[in-house]
């Protein structure tokens, strides 16, 4: 039955989605160009000369963090995942349907920080709803929708990849998995490594975004498809990529940057870090000529990154050092987040 196939938390396995979710999407229209599939972060319709690509996701509220920063992390988490079409965000819409606790100065400070964050990526605020209700709780406190647009020619997706391609990849794996256990739980980090690699660890929370990314990628023609890492991790998405675009890839392990702060961290509480969700990671695939220039441009920007494997067949699957993987399905992230709060 397919609801066995539903994880306990986090996102939906590609199985169920496949059979209860994909058959059923509503009215056909041909002005979709890329609709709901795993391994695409965005929606795109074409109207007339200009697409526009859209993307929703819970609007992520969690107190702990402080509201500046729990703002600005709900912002990057929506937009992030439009900005991955290539196409230029150019609008937000916001639903808020908040917990009755929440007091006008939090709600202030909260909407004083999307307001920022949209005016510093050039985004404008175009409508929405807000209001305080019985039965809403944090973290999940609304939904909200980033909208981008371009020429189709400005357009990435997995339908540009061919095999050859090359595999670049920014930050390494767990990027979120770090910034927000070690906000969330700064004593434990204290304890395990000391104040300044706490510290550390924490200003990893900063990372979790991919709009400079993005914004650097887009500059590049020879850039075909991107996707942030997120939930299952790195290779959680190179799978999902795959799925998506029906091609393989062969990817060294030993190539992927890594950061030292994200390694020990993991290490430290038993986290497999490529399987372990990773917002502010982007996979790109990029032309071969194209893909030393884009790296060379990630670091000029102060990002890391590495060229890690190439597009294959389809009938490959995903190879990492010579081994077929499949997706992880369970992101430990969630895990010990769980067992965490439960000891504290």
């Amino acid at each position: 039955m397919a609801e066995n196939l539903l994880p306990e938390l986090g996102k939906i396995h590609p199985e169920f989605f496949d059979q209860v979710i994909f058959p059923r999407l509503g009215k056909k229209d041909d002005s979709v160009l890329i609709g709901p599939r795993h391994g695409i972060d965005y929606g795109v319709v074409k109207l007339k000369d200009t697409c526009l690509a859209f993307s929703t996701d819970p609007f992520f509220i969690v107190p702990a963090y402080g509201f500046t920063r729990a703002a600005w992390f709900a912002f990057h988490i929506i937009v992030s995942d439009v900005a991955v079409s290539g196409l230029k965000p150019r609008y937000l819409i916001v639903d808020l349907n908040l917990p009755p606790e929440i007091t006008e100065a939090q709600l202030t400070e909260m909407w004083q920080t999307v307001h920022n964050e949209a005016e510093m990526h050039g985004l404008s605020i175009i409508t929405g709803h807000t209001a305080r209700y019985t039965g809403c709780n944090y973290p999940m406190v609304g939904g909200a929708t980033a909208i981008a647009a371009g020429p189709e020619s400005e357009l990435r997706g997995p339908h540009l990849v061919r095999p050859g391609d090359k595999i670049v990849i920014t930050k390494g794996p767990a990027i979120e998995t770090v910034g927000l256990l070690a906000i969330s739980f700064p004593e434990k980090f204290k304890a395990a490594f000391g104040t300044k690699f706490q510290q550390d660890a924490e200003n990893v929370f900063y990372q979790m975004s991919v709009l400079e990314d993005c914004k650097v990628a887009r500059e590049f023609p020879g850039v075909r498809v991107m996707h942030d890492a997120t939930e299952c991790g790195i290779w959680g998405g190179l799978y999902e990529m795959a799925r998506a675009g029906n091609y393989g890839f062969k990817v060294e392990k030993g190539k992927i940057v890594t950061q030292e702060v994200v390694l020990r961290t993991c290490d430290h509480f038993g986290i497999d870090p490529y399987v372990s969700i990773s917002e502010g990671t982007l996979i790109t695939m990029v032309d071969p000529l194209a893909a030393d220039s884009l790296v060379r441009s990630f670091t000029d920007h102060g990002i890391i990154s590495s060229i890690v494997g190439e597009v294959t067949k389809s009938e490959d699957g995903l190879l990492v050092d010579g081994k077929e993987l499949q997706h992880p399905k369970v992101d430990p992230y969630w895990i010990v987040m769980d067992r965490l709060s439960r000891e504290v």
